[in-house]
């Protein structure tokens, strides 16, 4: 009963309803005026055929996105420049506007297009950066996502994430007409591609270091039983190997740093504990050995060590420390009668964990260094944290959608999702897809 409770309030809100194709909502700004202006023109064209895609378009919805930047409406646009000698600095310091974006498409679709942006300093009148890019047509709102990047990045110090991916899981229907999706789509909702199909529940997607697989949990019918099974899936071809179908539990898989291991919890042998699976070997090394229910893996970005969840004080799941041979077990959270699912940022400073005192169940931030807990979201059924590669924002799942939380909270964005679909179970990719 007790393992059942656990596993329960960790993937209750799998039954709460969700949708496939995102549009993203920002709730909340960095800065307590808003955001800082930034203008993007509409791209100049001089291709043979019109390009299908709206570049300065797909750069504006990006940066507001963000929350970091707030782009000026067309309609405002003191003027239309597609090439720097045709940009009058004083009209846009008029504006109030301090940062600029042109650009130029040129070439056709049979051909190809090339796809050019600058990105000036309106104060200065200087030119921050420009760049070049081959396209196809199927290659456009990528180049714009690499616009934006590039931006972002030139602006704020810090890479951008607009070129990646997101996996999560949809639910349709109830009751016998229940259908679950695996889906992976770009970092902005857009261009959602469905992975797999199934009547039975999909559990904890994840990405491996390349973006080139996901690892997760479903059922598999085996006669009149159903069995809990973790396969690996390749995100281009679509072929999966099942990892692991042992008796009892089969969850949580999560990737080590060089993706030879998947770090997964089995109860085979009678108790739910962490064992480490090789992928090349098909070794299985138990790392656990306590009572308590042990669950939720999570290799730290060094690979030295891993955190997991276990409730091995007081029955009240909380995170726990481990080095990668499963010995100097150490407990990490104190705050809060529930921590659990526990991920790392990028830089192993931080870990994003599903936070309780009692009053729901929130997104917060725990600063390895200090130990200071810091709540970060706003709802109360949140769950399923995980790290943009950038460590900038966290997305989540709450109540019949998903969310995104800047790691200092400042900024707040609302994934909203089709009517008739629920979305649990998100997962960022890395930035090397």
């Amino acid at each position: 009963m007790r393992i059942f409770v656990f596993f329960l309030l960790i993937y209750m809100c799998l039954l709460k309803p969700v949708y496939a194709i995102l549009t993203i909502e920002v709730t909340a700004n960095a800065e307590e005026g808003g955001a800082p202006p930034i203008a993007i023109v509409p791209f100049g064209v001089s291709a043979n055929t019109p390009p299908p895609q709206d570049i300065a378009g797909i750069v504006s919805s990006d940066l507001h996105r963000s929350g970091r930047f707030s782009p000026m409406s067309a309609s405002s646009l003191p003027e239309r420049p597609s090439y720097a000698h045709q940009v009058t600095f004083s009209n846009w310091q008029a504006a109030g506007v301090p940062y600029l974006v042109i650009g130029r498409i040129s070439g056709g679709s049979l051909s190809g297009y090339t796809v050019e942006f600058e990105l000036f300093d309106v104060y200065k009148g200087t030119r921050l950066i420009g760049f070049q890019y081959p396209a196809t047509v199927q290659t456009l709102r990528q180049v714009a996502h690499q616009i934006s990047d590039k931006i972002y990045n030139a602006l704020l110090g810090v890479r951008g994430v607009f070129g990646t991916r997101i996996v999560y899981v949809t639910l349709q229907g109830r009751g016998k007409q229940k259908e679950y999706q695996l889906q992976v789509a770009d970092a902005d909702g857009a261009n959602p591609r469905l992975m797999l199909r199934s009547d039975e529940p999909i559990f904890s997607p994840t990405w491996s270091p390349d973006g080139r697989r996901i690892a997760y949990v479903t059922y598999e019918n085996r006669g009149s039983d159903k069995k809990m099974a973790i396969y690996v899936q390749e995100v281009q071809t679509g072929r999966r190997l099942r990892i692991s179908d042992k008796r009892g539990l089969n969850a949580a898989p999560a990737w080590s740093p060089d993706g030879t291991r998947l770090a997964v919890t089995l109860s085979h042998e009678g108790n739910p504990e962490i064992y480490v699976f090789n992928l090349l070997t098909g070794a299985l090394t138990r790392l656990t050995h306590d009572p308590a229910i042990d669950t939720e893996p999570e290799w730290a970005p060094d690979g030295q060590s891993l955190v997991f969840t276990s409730d091995r004080v007081g029955n009240q799941p909380q995170i726990y420390r481990m080095a990668a041979d499963g010995s100097q077990v150490q407990r990490l959270t104190f705050k809060g009668n529930y921590n659990a699912r526990a991920r790392f940022s990028p830089d192993g400073n931080r870990l994003a964990l599903l936070h309780s005192s009692g009053q729901g169940y929130r997104i917060a931030s725990l600063d390895l260094g200090s130990g200071n807990l810091k709540i970060l979201s706003q709802t109360s059924l949140d769950e399923s944290p995980s790290f943009a590669p950038n460590g900038d924002m966290i997305i989540y799942a709450t109540g019949s959608e998903l969310a995104a939380v800047s790691s200092d909270g400042s900024v707040r964005q609302r994934l909203v999702v089709n009517l008739g679909e629920e979305v649990r179970e998100p997962a960022w990719s890395p930035f090397s897809y």
